[in-house]
Protein backbone atom coordinates (compact mmCIF):
# COMPACT_ATOMS: atom_id res chain seq x y z
CA UNK A 1 0.00 0.00 0.00
CA UNK A 2 1.40 3.33 -1.05
CA UNK A 3 1.50 5.91 1.71
CA UNK A 4 0.29 9.34 0.63
CA UNK A 5 2.65 12.14 1.52
CA UNK A 6 1.37 15.12 3.42
CA UNK A 7 1.71 18.71 2.27
CA UNK A 8 4.39 19.45 4.87
CA UNK A 9 6.44 16.45 3.71
CA UNK A 10 6.22 17.48 0.07
CA UNK A 11 7.25 21.06 0.87
CA UNK A 12 10.14 19.79 2.99
CA UNK A 13 11.37 17.52 0.18
CA UNK A 14 11.16 20.32 -2.38
CA UNK A 15 13.18 22.66 -0.15
CA UNK A 16 15.70 19.88 0.56
CA UNK A 17 16.19 19.03 -3.12
CA UNK A 18 16.53 22.70 -3.98
CA UNK A 19 19.20 23.24 -1.32
CA UNK A 20 21.06 20.10 -2.41
CA UNK A 21 20.95 21.18 -6.05
CA UNK A 22 22.14 24.66 -5.11
CA UNK A 23 24.97 23.23 -3.03
CA UNK A 24 26.01 20.91 -5.88
CA UNK A 25 26.08 23.84 -8.32
CA UNK A 26 28.16 25.91 -5.89
CA UNK A 27 30.65 23.04 -5.57
CA UNK A 28 30.85 22.14 -9.28
CA UNK A 29 30.80 25.65 -10.78
CA UNK A 30 34.39 26.58 -9.73
CA UNK A 31 35.74 23.44 -11.42
CA UNK A 32 33.82 24.26 -14.60
CA UNK A 33 35.23 27.79 -14.59
CA UNK A 34 38.75 26.44 -14.03
CA UNK A 35 38.38 23.95 -16.89
CA UNK A 36 36.93 26.62 -19.17
CA UNK A 37 39.63 29.15 -18.30
CA UNK A 38 42.39 26.64 -19.03
CA UNK A 39 41.18 26.54 -22.66
CA UNK A 40 40.62 30.30 -22.93
CA UNK A 41 43.09 32.70 -24.49
CA UNK A 42 45.12 34.51 -21.81
CA UNK A 43 44.38 37.96 -23.30
CA UNK A 44 40.66 37.24 -23.14
CA UNK A 45 40.93 36.32 -19.46
CA UNK A 46 42.84 39.50 -18.68
CA UNK A 47 40.42 41.75 -20.57
CA UNK A 48 37.04 40.01 -20.15
CA UNK A 49 37.49 37.85 -17.08
CA UNK A 50 36.43 34.26 -16.54
CA UNK A 51 33.41 32.52 -18.02
CA UNK A 52 31.61 29.19 -17.86
CA UNK A 53 32.31 28.43 -21.53
CA UNK A 54 35.72 28.92 -23.18
CA UNK A 55 36.18 32.06 -25.27
CA UNK A 56 38.83 32.22 -27.99
CA UNK A 57 39.54 28.52 -27.52
CA UNK A 58 43.24 27.65 -27.35
CA UNK A 59 45.65 25.00 -26.06
CA UNK A 60 48.37 27.56 -25.30
CA UNK A 61 48.34 26.93 -21.54
CA UNK A 62 48.70 23.17 -21.95
CA UNK A 63 51.42 23.66 -24.57
CA UNK A 64 53.31 25.71 -21.97
CA UNK A 65 52.93 23.02 -19.31
CA UNK A 66 53.82 20.16 -21.67
CA UNK A 67 56.61 22.09 -23.40
CA UNK A 68 59.03 19.55 -21.91
CA UNK A 69 56.90 16.36 -21.78
CA UNK A 70 59.69 14.24 -20.32
CA UNK A 71 59.90 16.48 -17.25
CA UNK A 72 56.19 16.49 -16.44
CA UNK A 73 55.89 12.75 -17.15
CA UNK A 74 58.80 12.19 -14.77
CA UNK A 75 57.02 14.29 -12.15
CA UNK A 76 53.84 12.29 -12.71
CA UNK A 77 55.76 9.01 -12.42
CA UNK A 78 57.42 10.03 -9.16
CA UNK A 79 54.14 11.30 -7.71
CA UNK A 80 52.42 8.02 -8.55
CA UNK A 81 55.36 6.14 -7.01
CA UNK A 82 55.22 8.20 -3.80
CA UNK A 83 51.44 7.86 -3.61
CA UNK A 84 51.34 4.09 -4.15
CA UNK A 85 54.27 3.24 -1.88
CA UNK A 86 53.33 5.71 0.85
CA UNK A 87 49.64 4.78 0.85
CA UNK A 88 50.32 1.03 0.87
CA UNK A 89 52.91 1.09 3.66
CA UNK A 90 50.99 3.77 5.55
CA UNK A 91 47.80 1.69 5.50
CA UNK A 92 49.70 -1.33 6.78
CA UNK A 93 51.40 0.56 9.62
CA UNK A 94 48.31 2.54 10.63
CA UNK A 95 46.08 -0.55 10.60
CA UNK A 96 48.52 -2.60 12.67
CA UNK A 97 48.99 0.25 15.15
CA UNK A 98 45.24 0.81 15.41
CA UNK A 99 44.69 -2.90 16.04
CA UNK A 100 47.35 -3.10 18.75
CA UNK A 101 46.07 -0.11 20.76
CA UNK A 102 42.50 -1.37 20.41
CA UNK A 103 43.28 -4.61 22.24
CA UNK A 104 42.45 -4.49 25.94
CA UNK A 105 45.02 -7.18 26.72
CA UNK A 106 47.82 -4.88 25.55
CA UNK A 107 49.19 -3.65 28.87
CA UNK A 108 50.52 -0.28 27.70
CA UNK A 109 47.78 0.64 25.23
CA UNK A 110 46.73 3.74 27.19
CA UNK A 111 50.30 5.01 27.41
CA UNK A 112 50.93 4.40 23.69
CA UNK A 113 47.62 6.02 22.78
CA UNK A 114 48.54 9.06 24.84
CA UNK A 115 51.92 9.38 23.12
CA UNK A 116 50.25 9.18 19.72
CA UNK A 117 47.66 11.78 20.69
CA UNK A 118 50.34 13.99 22.27
CA UNK A 119 52.19 14.28 18.97
CA UNK A 120 49.04 15.65 17.32
CA UNK A 121 49.09 18.62 19.73
CA UNK A 122 52.79 19.31 20.24
CA UNK A 123 55.58 19.05 17.69
CA UNK A 124 59.27 19.85 17.55
CA UNK A 125 58.88 22.42 14.77
CA UNK A 126 60.18 22.66 11.24
CA UNK A 127 63.90 23.14 12.00
CA UNK A 128 64.35 20.05 14.24
CA UNK A 129 62.18 18.06 11.80
CA UNK A 130 64.39 19.07 8.87
CA UNK A 131 67.65 18.49 10.75
CA UNK A 132 66.54 15.02 11.81
CA UNK A 133 65.82 13.85 8.26
CA UNK A 134 68.59 15.79 6.51
CA UNK A 135 71.50 15.47 8.98
CA UNK A 136 70.72 12.72 11.48
CA UNK A 137 69.04 10.24 9.12
CA UNK A 138 70.93 11.59 6.08
CA UNK A 139 67.92 11.30 3.77
CA UNK A 140 68.29 14.56 1.85
CA UNK A 141 68.36 13.97 -1.89
CA UNK A 142 66.70 10.55 -1.66
CA UNK A 143 63.14 9.58 -2.51
CA UNK A 144 62.91 8.00 0.93
CA UNK A 145 62.73 11.45 2.54
CA UNK A 146 59.66 12.38 0.49
CA UNK A 147 57.34 9.46 1.23
CA UNK A 148 58.65 8.21 4.60
CA UNK A 149 57.74 11.22 6.84
CA UNK A 150 54.05 11.02 5.91
CA UNK A 151 53.51 7.33 6.62
CA UNK A 152 51.91 7.84 10.05
CA UNK A 153 49.34 10.36 11.20
CA UNK A 154 47.94 10.53 14.76
CA UNK A 155 44.48 11.42 13.45
CA UNK A 156 44.42 8.45 11.06
CA UNK A 157 45.69 6.04 13.74
CA UNK A 158 42.94 7.16 16.14
CA UNK A 159 40.36 6.94 13.34
CA UNK A 160 41.42 3.41 12.48
CA UNK A 161 41.42 2.37 16.14
CA UNK A 162 37.89 3.72 16.54
CA UNK A 163 36.75 1.86 13.45
CA UNK A 164 38.27 -1.43 14.65
CA UNK A 165 36.67 -1.08 18.10
CA UNK A 166 33.27 -0.35 16.55
CA UNK A 167 33.44 -3.09 13.90
CA UNK A 168 35.01 -6.02 15.75
CA UNK A 169 33.26 -7.00 19.02
CA UNK A 170 35.44 -8.38 21.78
CA UNK A 171 33.33 -11.55 21.87
CA UNK A 172 34.48 -12.51 18.38
CA UNK A 173 38.17 -12.09 19.14
CA UNK A 174 37.76 -13.97 22.44
CA UNK A 175 36.09 -16.85 20.62
CA UNK A 176 38.94 -16.93 18.11
CA UNK A 177 41.49 -17.05 20.95
CA UNK A 178 39.66 -19.97 22.54
CA UNK A 179 39.90 -21.80 19.23
CA UNK A 180 43.67 -21.25 19.27
CA UNK A 181 44.00 -18.27 16.90
CA UNK A 182 46.87 -15.86 17.48
CA UNK A 183 46.87 -12.12 16.96
CA UNK A 184 48.12 -12.33 13.37
CA UNK A 185 45.39 -14.83 12.51
CA UNK A 186 42.73 -12.68 14.18
CA UNK A 187 44.01 -9.59 12.40
CA UNK A 188 44.19 -11.24 8.96
CA UNK A 189 41.02 -13.35 9.02
CA UNK A 190 38.66 -11.46 11.34
CA UNK A 191 39.67 -7.80 11.49
CA UNK A 192 40.83 -7.12 7.93
CA UNK A 193 37.70 -8.46 6.14
CA UNK A 194 35.48 -5.89 7.90
CA UNK A 195 37.83 -2.93 7.48
CA UNK A 196 36.75 -1.99 3.95
CA UNK A 197 35.27 1.45 4.77
CA UNK A 198 38.06 2.23 7.23
CA UNK A 199 40.80 1.26 4.78
CA UNK A 200 39.15 3.29 2.01
CA UNK A 201 38.87 6.35 4.26
CA UNK A 202 42.42 6.21 5.59
CA UNK A 203 43.77 5.30 2.17
CA UNK A 204 42.03 8.27 0.59
CA UNK A 205 43.47 10.63 3.21
CA UNK A 206 46.95 9.23 2.67
CA UNK A 207 46.71 9.26 -1.13
CA UNK A 208 45.45 12.85 -1.24
CA UNK A 209 48.20 13.90 1.15
CA UNK A 210 50.89 12.40 -1.07
CA UNK A 211 49.35 13.59 -4.33
CA UNK A 212 48.93 17.20 -3.20
CA UNK A 213 52.28 17.49 -1.40
CA UNK A 214 55.01 19.78 -2.69
CA UNK A 215 56.65 20.81 0.57
CA UNK A 216 58.88 17.78 1.06
CA UNK A 217 60.23 18.07 -2.48
CA UNK A 218 61.17 21.67 -1.81
CA UNK A 219 62.92 20.66 1.41
CA UNK A 220 64.73 17.45 0.48
CA UNK A 221 64.97 17.12 -3.31
CA UNK A 222 68.34 17.90 -4.84
CA UNK A 223 67.40 16.83 -8.38
CA UNK A 224 64.40 17.59 -10.57
CA UNK A 225 64.10 13.86 -11.25
CA UNK A 226 62.71 13.33 -7.74
CA UNK A 227 60.25 16.25 -7.79
CA UNK A 228 56.61 15.69 -7.07
CA UNK A 229 54.04 16.90 -9.61
CA UNK A 230 52.84 19.75 -7.42
CA UNK A 231 56.35 21.08 -6.91
CA UNK A 232 57.12 20.77 -10.63
CA UNK A 233 54.02 22.83 -11.45
CA UNK A 234 54.96 25.30 -8.72
CA UNK A 235 58.42 25.70 -10.24
CA UNK A 236 56.94 26.09 -13.72
CA UNK A 237 54.56 28.78 -12.48
CA UNK A 238 57.44 30.67 -10.88
CA UNK A 239 59.35 30.51 -14.18
CA UNK A 240 56.32 31.80 -16.08
CA UNK A 241 55.87 34.64 -13.58
CA UNK A 242 59.55 35.54 -13.90
CA UNK A 243 59.22 35.71 -17.70
CA UNK A 244 56.20 37.95 -17.29
CA UNK A 245 58.15 40.32 -15.06
CA UNK A 246 61.06 40.34 -17.53
CA UNK A 247 58.70 41.11 -20.41
CA UNK A 248 57.62 44.34 -18.72
CA UNK A 249 61.07 45.80 -19.44
CA UNK A 250 61.38 44.36 -22.95
CA UNK A 251 59.54 44.36 -26.25
CA UNK A 252 57.65 41.15 -25.47
CA UNK A 253 53.96 41.66 -24.83
CA UNK A 254 52.73 40.46 -21.44
CA UNK A 255 49.58 39.15 -23.06
CA UNK A 256 51.68 36.66 -25.07
CA UNK A 257 52.58 34.84 -21.86
CA UNK A 258 49.61 32.69 -20.77
CA UNK A 259 50.15 33.24 -17.05
CA UNK A 260 46.53 33.18 -15.90
CA UNK A 261 45.48 30.33 -18.17
CA UNK A 262 48.58 28.37 -17.10
CA UNK A 263 47.47 28.59 -13.47
CA UNK A 264 44.08 27.12 -14.38
CA UNK A 265 45.60 24.44 -16.59
CA UNK A 266 47.92 23.45 -13.73
CA UNK A 267 44.89 22.99 -11.47
CA UNK A 268 43.29 20.72 -14.09
CA UNK A 269 46.47 18.67 -14.54
CA UNK A 270 46.98 18.29 -10.78
CA UNK A 271 43.39 17.53 -9.72
CA UNK A 272 42.18 15.58 -12.75
CA UNK A 273 43.32 12.10 -11.59
CA UNK A 274 41.93 12.72 -8.09
CA UNK A 275 38.52 13.72 -9.46
CA UNK A 276 38.42 10.54 -11.54
CA UNK A 277 39.45 8.33 -8.62
CA UNK A 278 37.30 9.83 -5.85
CA UNK A 279 33.82 8.60 -7.00
CA UNK A 280 34.94 4.97 -6.67
CA UNK A 281 35.77 5.31 -2.96
CA UNK A 282 33.18 7.92 -1.99
CA UNK A 283 30.66 5.47 -0.50
CA UNK A 284 33.38 3.87 1.66
CA UNK A 285 34.76 7.26 2.59
CA UNK A 286 31.39 8.52 3.88
CA UNK A 287 30.73 5.39 5.96
CA UNK A 288 34.29 5.34 7.30
CA UNK A 289 34.53 9.00 8.30
CA UNK A 290 31.31 8.78 10.33
CA UNK A 291 32.60 5.95 12.49
CA UNK A 292 32.03 6.82 16.13
CA UNK A 293 29.79 9.77 15.31
CA UNK A 294 26.72 8.02 16.70
CA UNK A 295 26.83 5.51 19.51
CA UNK A 296 24.14 2.86 19.38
Amino acid sequence: MKVRKGTATIVFEIITYFLLAFGAIVCVLPFIIILSGSFTDNTTILTQGYSILPRNFTFAAYKTIFYAPKDILQAYKMTVFYTVVGTTLGLLMITLTGYVISRKEFKYRNQVSFLIYFTSIFGGGMIPWYLMYANVLNMKGSTFAIWFPALMSPFLVILMRTFIVGSVPDAITESAKIDGAGHFTIFAKIVMPVLGPGLATVGLFLALGYWNDWYRSSMFSTSSKTWELQFYLYDLLNATTALKQMSQSSSISTAQLPTESVKLAMAVVATGPVLLFYPFVQKYFVSGITVGAVKG
